[in-house]
């Protein structure tokens, strides 16, 4: 990771870890804005933003399909994260993100009362963050989808849609019918991302082959390519610590 880029990510409690995947933090200490390239990574991403030219703003950021360019860390910046899964968008937002696919948009600047004050502090933020997703959750869980998400997560999206349908005792039609609706893509497709994902922190220790169920060598690198747009080999080799994604998973 460049050097003047400071990284920091911290695990939720176990009674958020069905909703969040990660809290983190972005800190570009240099008066240089750092260009990088964004990577799917399968989650829903809320971030606390300010810089020394730029005004505290909080955006949220629905699920990406594929690469963005030119994503920009600006100069004298500090960002702070809140990684969701994808039940938060029910249970905890209690909305759909389905037109945020591959977008994302601003929010109010008290949105769940945050203020530019709670970027001094990370483990301040995260606790005050818990406290108001916690606060938020309620309802208990669909028996059907708590089902579904533990699989494709335990999974990495290994599982057919078929097998996840059965195992969770919900149909694919219904299923697909609830990813579009609170998402905006399909089961299938979003597996792919979480599967393209994992095969990414492989990726990073310089492993270049299939590891998580693909059928063969040409078909893992169709598929990396199809959504990140590089080849492994590429991506492996991460220029100028481009692929900011990458560049996260090395460093742990």
């Amino acid at each position: 990771m460049h050097s003047d880029l400071a990284y920091k990510s911290k695990q939720p409690s176990k009674k958020l870890s069905a909703f969040v995947d990660s809290f983190w933090c972005m800190h570009n200490k240099s008066d240089k804005t750092i260009e990088t390239i964004g990577l799917p990574d399968g989650r829903i991403d809320l971030s606390l933003f300010q810089s020394s030219k730029e005004p505290f703003s909080i955006r949220l950021l629905g699920l990406g399909t594929h690469q963005y360019e030119k994503g920009k860390i600006p100069a004298n910046s500090l960002t702070f994260v809140i990684s969701f899964k994808l039940l938060a968008v029910e249970y905890i937002f209690h909305d759909s993100i389905s037109a945020l696919l591959n977008e994302g948009k601003k929010l109010e600047n008290d949105f769940w009362d945050f203020n530019p004050t709670d970027l001094r502090d990370f483990e301040l933020f995260c606790e005050k963050a818990s406290h108001k997703m916690e606060s938020s959750i309620v309802k208990e869980i669909d028996s059907r989808k708590q089902k579904l998400f533990n699989l494709i997560y335990e999974s990495n999206g290994a599982m057919t849609v078929k097998d996840l349908a059965e195992q969770s005792g919900w149909s694919s039609r219904q299923i697909n019918r609830y990813f579009n609706q609170y998402f905006g893509i399909s089961l299938k497709g979003f597996c792919s991302i979480l599967r393209f994902r994992a095969s990414l922190e492989h990726i990073a220790k310089g492993k270049l082959f299939p590891e998580e169920n693909f059928s063969d060598q040409t078909h893992f690198i169709k598929e990396i390519k199809k959504i990140s747009g590089s080849i492994p080999k590429e991506l492996f080799q991460n220029k100028n610590d481009r692929f900011i994604l990458l560049s996260a998973l090395s460093s742990k």
